[in-house]
Order: C-alpha cells, then structure tokens, then sequence
C-alpha cells in the first residue's frame, strides 16, 4: 500500500495548499479542509481537528495541521501535543503566509492594522460583514473596528481583481489601504520540510506515524 501524508487545513488555506501540493507534485499528500467559518469561532477549532485525527488513524502514515493558533489560545496545540503532530509555525494564516519576521515589522508599524488574505478578500461579505452581523446592524461596524487605521491585504498572487476588491473592502470599513505581496513560499517550505522528513523516516524503514 502506498504511503501518505493527510494535511488537516483550514479551509480558507484549501486554494493555495492544493496549488502547492500540484505543483510539487506531492502524489502522496493529501489534503482535507474543515469549514473556513471556523475562523468566526475559533474555540471550536481543536474539537474539529481532534475528530479528522481519530477519524484519520491508521489510514495514513503521517498528519501535518495547516492551522496557526488561530485564536485558540493554545488549546489546539494541547490536541496536537496528544498526537505527536506538528502544525504550520506561528500565531495565525497571516503570520505563515508573510513569515515571522515580516509580520512582526508590518505589525510593528501600527498596531491597529486589519488583515486581508485572498480568502479573506474573496469571501469578506460572509465572513465579515454577515459572519459579524454588518449587514443587519451597520452601526456595530465602528463598535468592531473602530480602534483600526489601516488595512492590509496580505496578496497571495498578483490578481487584479483581488486587489480592488480588498481596496472595497478597506473604503467600506473607513481604513487606509496597504499592500503587501507574500506568496506561498513561506508556507510551501513549511510543507516541504514535512514531506522531505516524512520520505527520509520511511526510506530507512522508521515508523512514521
């Protein structure tokens, strides 16, 4: 039987993963997303991956959770601690998409900075202004974000479209426009190491569970 590697992901990383993972060529990863809705209630993050962990054992060799903390305050990797199972580096999507270190300086530059990414751009009428209840109350928009200054689209790939929706979606909340290119580098590193560790443990014959 073939070895593989399960990627447990959120599901507002399942574009870019499943780029990643065809253009790698990576035959043995496969990838399962749980509902990007998730992000509107972060507690219940760890359960979620929890049950695609016992749901998964002993059907594949190895699981890797595409998941930063995302505001679960350590619980998720509390989950991942029982497993033995590792996640991408990093508090959330928007610190592994630009790295560490430059989110750390986009971040320094002003604190009330909101973040877009390409799906956050994509799906910002769902998840924000009905996940948040905008659209049925509008007046609870400077209630939410009014501590913010800016907003900063964190571009996975350069798409016109993309970019002026995010810039709609800064005029609409009254912030200052940024821009800031990351790509997928950082994160399809991060899943390489996974794949390259996961290929040398079961070339010398080690378990790899």
């Amino acid at each position: 039987m073939a070895r593989k590697i399960l990627l447990i992901a959120c599901g507002a990383l399942a574009h870019e993963l499943a780029a990643i993972v065809r253009l790698n060529r990576w035959t043995q990863v496969r990838v399962r997303c749980l509902p990007p809705d998730l992000h509107n209630r972060p507690e219940q993050i760890p359960q979620a991956v929890r049950g695609q962990i016992e749901k998964s054992a002993g059907h594949y060799d190895r699981i890797f959770v595409a998941y930063g903390d995302c505001g679960t305050g350590g619980k998720l990797d509390e989950v991942l601690e029982e497993f033995g199972i590792d996640r991408l580096p990093g508090a959330h999507c928007y610190e592994f998409y630009a790295s560490t270190e430059e989110f750390a300086r986009i971040a320094e530059e002003d604190a009330g900075t909101f973040y877009l990414t390409n799906f956050l751009a994509r799906h910002f009428e769902r998840l924000v202004r009905r996940g948040l209840g905008l659209d049925e109350r509008p007046e609870l928009k400077d209630l939410y974000f009014g501590n913010y200054r800016r907003l900063v689209y964190l571009a996975q790939n350069d798409d016109a479209a993309l970019e002026a929706l995010a810039r709609r979606h800064a005029d609409y909340l009254g912030l200052d426009y940024h821009y800031h290119f990351t790509g997928s580098a950082h994160v399809e590193a991060c899943l390489n190491e996974q794949v390259v560790r996961w290929q040398q443990r079961a070339a010398h014959g080690e378990q790899v569970t």
